[in-house]
């Protein structure tokens, strides 16, 4: 059993900084992709930063949010500075992993965790 586990999240004020971190556990052999997710109440799920060999970022967050990982403690992190009201949404983990060798890669979600900013 496969678990990602968001932290981090709160409510700051406009121009203040948060770090997210997602921790996945279980049965691991590789992580192809990390990658951070929001969703905005009323609104669509979207991708704010994938990591893999690279790295890339919603328009919206490129210059203020950096994503980030460490591969040796199943870890991924988002440093986001600059904060907006925009920003406000619950921000998701999602991973492509495999959790044996020769398995097809699958698709996880963490349960999310609150980001909430004040102007």
């Amino acid at each position: 059993q496969v678990q990602l586990v968001e932290s981090g999240g709160g409510s700051v004020q406009a121009g203040g900084t948060l770090r997210l971190s997602c921790a996945a556990s279980g049965s691991i052999f590789r992580i192809n992709v990390m990658a951070w997710y929001r969703q905005a109440p009323g609104k669509q799920r979207r991708a704010v930063a994938h990591i893999s060999t690279s790295t890339n970022y919603a328009d919206s967050v490129k210059g203020r949010f950096t994503i980030s990982r460490d591969n040796a403690k199943n870890m991924a992190y988002l440093q986001m500075n600059s904060l907006r009201p925009e920003d406000t949404a619950v921000y998701y983990c999602y991973a492509v992993l495999q959790i044996a060798s020769g398995t097809s890669p699958r698709s996880y979600w963490g349960q999310g965790t609150q980001v909430t900013v004040s102007s």
